[in-house]
């Protein structure tokens, strides 16, 4: 497998010097086009939609074309040169599994469970990892504490976060001490799929709630006071033993994801189970789809 960029490849370089991306700028122009679709939609611009979708038709296909290796990475196979291309959708179907597997062989193996990312790939990493299926990859990235990493910050003394990742040794002319920017996605992915907070619909109206079940991460405390009112996710675990306290807001509809082999595992400390609206089984999941209240849940692992 082809050796990518390292760890180190920022450090010592100045903040004052541009090192702009031909491989970034495309793909983002790619996807403002796929952000414009919708926008046209609503507004009833039949002829903007054509049009946007057959750019970003171009785009993609000149993209590929340009940066595709056969040996299923892009560019020079850095971990933002293959994170961007996959998380907005640029890959082609067949090649996907192989881009994939370069990007965890980089912050594997490579990086030794660390991001290489800046700016701008940090913004996708963490929810890129977890939606192709490493959500324990993710969470090995977010819990590390030497360099480069969050955690290297905070051991460091940062009570923001440093514009670099080595900000304790960087120049200080050419590095903030608040840039929540390099925070990327991570807040994101610490709601929407730790602790399994996830909008659906405009302002959380219909959510969905499906946390994160990740070795070595046995419990999660996280809360979301949206227009509707307060969504509430608590849970602990052990091997046998699964509790979860949800709150839903008002007027809202909740799809919560139980993690359980079969739904005769669940029970609902304050309500009969028989009287929750049970929607199916997904993988090791039971579903229910409930309305807004407090929810008290055990799964006893058989």
């Amino acid at each position: 497998m082809y050796a990518p960029i390292t760890i180190e490849f920022g450090r010592g370089k100045s903040a004052d010097k541009k090192y702009p991306s031909e491989l970034i700028s495309t793909a983002y122009y790619y996807h403002f086009t796929q952000l414009m679709i919708p926008f046209a939609k609503v507004s009833g611009n039949d002829e903007d939609v054509k049009a946007y979708e057959l750019l970003g038709n171009k785009i993609k296909d000149a993209f590929n074309q340009k940066y595709y290796n056969d040996k299923g990475y892009y560019a020079s196979n850095a971990l933002t040169d293959n994170i961007i291309p996959l998380y907005f959708g640029m890959v082609p179907q067949n090649k996907i599994d192989q881009v994939f597997k370069n990007i965890t062989y980089t912050v594997e193996v490579t990086n030794k469970g660390h991001l290489s990312n800046g700016l701008v790939g940090i913004q996708w990493l963490m929810r890129c990892l977890n939606d192709y299926g490493r959500p324990d990859l993710a969470y090995t990235v977010a819990t590390q504490k030497s360099y480069p990493s969050w955690g290297y910050m905070v051991d460091n003394g940062a009570t923001t976060i440093w514009e670099l990742w080595n900000g304790n040794t960087a120049d200080p002319k050419m590095n903030s001490q608040n840039h929540v920017m390099m925070l990327g996605d991570l807040l994101i992915w610490y709601y929407e799929n730790l602790a399994g907070i996830k909008s659906e619909e405009a302002a959380f109206k219909k959510i969905t709630m499906k946390p994160e079940m990740i070795n070595g991460l046995n419990s999660v405390n996280a809360s979301y006071n949206s227009i509707y009112g307060l969504i509430k996710s608590s849970y602990s675990k052990t091997a046998n033993q699964f509790n979860w306290n949800i709150t839903i807001s008002a007027n809202t509809t909740a799809l919560v994801y139980i993690p359980a082999n079969n739904k005769n595992e669940v029970s609902e400390k304050n309500k009969s189970i028989k009287d929750l609206k049970f929607v199916k089984m997904e993988h090791n999941s039971a579903v229910y789809e409930l309305g807004s209240g407090d929810y008290a849940f055990v799964v006893e692992k058989k």
